[in-house]
Order: C-alpha cells, then structure tokens, then sequence
C-alpha cells in the first residue's frame, strides 16, 4: 500500500494532511472519507484492490467512521448497499471488469429503483484474451444502465469528484447511482501530488446529509420496494413508462446538477474542471481531437507541440460520458471542421470506438439544425493497458488534419497495432 505522505497524518483526521503524493486509487479511499458514508462494501479485484484497501485502513486506522461489510463476491457487494441505501445509509464502493459484470443483476436495478450510490470503476479491458490491465471497456459496456459516469483526468480530479458524486447521485432532482471512472494503471498506480480538503469545509460543501426521502425503510411504516410492474392490462403499461420516464428526467436533470456542484467545489476549494465537457486551445482551432480519461495529458503535450509548429488543432475531453453532454458538444464541434475520436476501448457492433458512435449522433443532430456536416474519423488505442503516447497523438492530429481535404475513411485507425 503506497501511503508516501509529505506530512505525517493525525489519526483521526485525514484532513489534518494538507498536501501529499498518493495514488490514484489512495487519492479515491480519501475522497471517499472525506464524504463520510455510513456503510462500504468492498471485494478486491485488480486494478481496484488498493482502492478498497485503502478504505479498509481508513476504517481500521479509526480515520474514517463506516461500516464495512467484505463480501463474498461483488454481486453481494451491491445488494448489501441495496438495503443500506433503502434504509437512508450513504453508501460506496468500487469494481472494475469481471467484478462489474458478476454485479450486473443488481448494477441495473440500482438505477431503476432511484438509489444514490456512489461506486469508483477502475477501469479495465475485457476479456478474453486473458488481461488485467487497464482500458474502458468494462466502463464502456454498461454505459446503458442508467448510471452517471464520469471519468477522470487526473489524481487529483479523482479525488475531487468523489466526494463531488455524493452530492451529484443525491440531488433530489438526480436520485441516480454515479460511477466515478478512473484509469486503471495510469490513474489507479500513477503517483502524483495531490491537495487535500478540510473535513470541515467539506462538510459544508456535502450539507446535511438526505440520502432515502424517497424510499425509506421503516419498520414502523412497512413498504413494498420494487413490486412487479408492467405487462399489457390494467395500470401496468402507464406505471412502467412512468418509471422509465422519470429515470431519464433524472438523467437529463443530472447534467445541470452536475454543472452546478462542479462550479460550487470550485468557489470554495479553488480547482475548477470542466465539469461536462473541456475545450482545450479550440477558439481558432480548424479540426479537433476528442479524448477521454487520463489519455488526455499526452494529448494536450500533442496539440501543444502541433500549436507551436502553426497547426490549427484544439482538443475535446469528455468527463460526464453519461448523461451524455449533447448540447456542450453541439457547441464544441461547431467551432471545427473536421474531428478524430481516440477511444480506450471497442464498440463490436459498429468496428469503432463507443465514444466515436456516441459522437456520431450530436454529429447528426449538428448538421440537422445547424447546417454542419463534420467529417470524423474513429481511433482506438491503449487497450489492455497499452500506452497511449505522445506520438501516437501526432499520428491523430496528421490524420484528423486530412480530413480537411479528403474523405473520412469507414475504418477505425488501431494506433498499437504495430507497436
């Protein structure tokens, strides 16, 4: 466990340490305190298990006041949070990959039956082959749940926006489950320096807590959770729509919150980020690059080197994946005429990357009512935990820059393939 500190903790108070270096995976088990959740069930799988490590020290150490229930599997896990939540507990834990789809059964009803639970996915490809490193696909596979996602670029970020998806996942306006999603191997094992928040302003910033308005158990007052709905007689069609329906006002809602809290934590803690989606050096831009995640700082380092030798280039990162931001990209892409999207992971279906088939309907919509068709192209790079570099980045922007004069080819551009 990588707990190198430039100052030495207080036990009791992980606030007392203003500044330290920590992992990505530390720098989420200190947000994840720093929000107090009453109950954390965990089970450990690679890139995630010291994450929960982390936590389970918190605990141990007395630094941080929660239950936690170790599972016999991730499907466990949530079920546990289920009834935590159910009964008013803040509630958190993380996964990735294989972990992610054992859960899958009460990972989709979370989001149905309106539970703000906050739950960290380092991410990582899928299988098979055989791999535990990093990628997107675990992430990128459930992204039709009903979940928010958000991703992260840096440490730092990581541990801002955990405690930030408390306050997202229990706005009354949300009552969604929020997915904090953070590299695995680049974020999860990358060090960096990373400021850490007083407990007491970010008690303030979280308020008072209000977690089951909407569904509480009580044995005083006993209520169904979840009854069977639907079929084709009676009240059943109408009361399913309406479900489904209110979960994507939610959705929809979240977008505005999520703005909102970012630009809160902003004033008071003074780091600001993009909150749904960030230009980068794009107000004169002619073509752009889209990027998710940690890939990110190579890319800026790119278009920052392409800048200096008088290329027109700017950058789009996406950090809410879902709600997906349409409207903030519609404005991004209107100031380009031409994009190339690097994926982390693959959409089979379609033979490119998800973000690069998501892009394609705002893409549609942009030249629907506003005139403007943007040819775009399809990368996919740094799967199972392969390096997505600088140079590879350059090899984007030279091929994004052609389609400016050329035809946008059918086929994704696999930027390891010969690696």
């Amino acid at each position: 466990m990588s707990t190198t500190t430039l100052e030495k903790p207080a036990v009791g108070a992980p606030t007392k340490q203003k500044v330290m270096l920590c992992e990505g995976n530390e720098a989420a088990a200190l947000g994840v305190a720093l929000a107090r959740p009453d109950m954390v069930a965990v089970y450990p799988i690679t890139p995630q298990s010291s994450l929960v490590e982390h936590v389970a020290k918190l605990i141990a150490d007395g630094r941080m006041d929660a239950d936690i229930v170790d599972a016999e599997g991730e499907h466990s896990v949530l079920s546990v949070l289920q009834g935590g939540a159910l009964a008013g507990a803040r509630t958190y834990t993380a996964t990735c990959g294989p972990g992610l789809a054992f859960m899958f059964e009460p990972y989709f009803r979370t989001s149905g039956m309106r539970l703000p639970i906050v739950m960290s996915i380092v991410t990582r490809d899928g299988i098979t082959p055989q791999c535990v490193w990093g990628g997107h696909q675990d992430a990128m596979t459930v992204r039709e749940v009903g979940w928010v996602q958000i991703y992260c670029e840096t440490v730092q970020e990581v541990l801002d926006t955990t405690v930030m998806a408390f306050r997202i996942a229990e706005d009354h306006d949300v009552m969604l489950p929020v997915n904090i999603c953070l590299d695995g191997n680049y974020l999860s094992y990358g060090t960096s320096r990373v400021e850490l928040p007083e407990q007491s302003d970010v008690d303030a910033f979280m308020g008072a807590k209000d977690v089951n308005w909407h569904v509480a158990l009580d044995p005083m007052k006993p209520m169904a959770v979840d009854p069977l709905t639907g079929g084709s007689g009676g009240k059943g069609p109408a009361t399913f729509v309406r479900y489904r329906k209110s979960q994507c006002r939610g959705m929809q809602n979240a977008l505005g919150v999520i703005e909102a809290v970012h630009a809160e934590w902003a004033s008071r803690f003074g780091r600001s980020y993009a909150p749904l989606v960030e230009e980068y050096r794009l107000d004169d831009a002619e073509f752009a690059i889209m990027t998710l995640g940690s890939m990110t700082g190579a890319a800026k380092d790119a278009v920052d080197e392409a800048r200096e030798a008088g290329r027109k280039v700017g950058l789009i990162k996406i950090k809410t994946f879902s709600p997906f931001p349409v409207e903030a990209l519609m404005r991004a892409l209107s100031k380009v005429r031409a994009l190339g999207v690097v994926d982390r992971s693959v959409g089979f279906r379609w033979n490119c990357g998800p973000m690069y088939q998501e892009v394609l309907g705002v893409l549609y919509r942009l030249a629907r009512e506003a005139g403007t068709v943007l040819p775009a192209m399809s990368f996919i790079g740094g799967l199972a935990g392969a390096d997505i570099t600088i140079g590879h980045f350059h090899r984007v922007i030279d091929a994004t820059e052609r389609l400016l004069d050329g035809p946008a080819p059918n086929e994704p551009v696999w930027l390891n393939e010969n690696d």
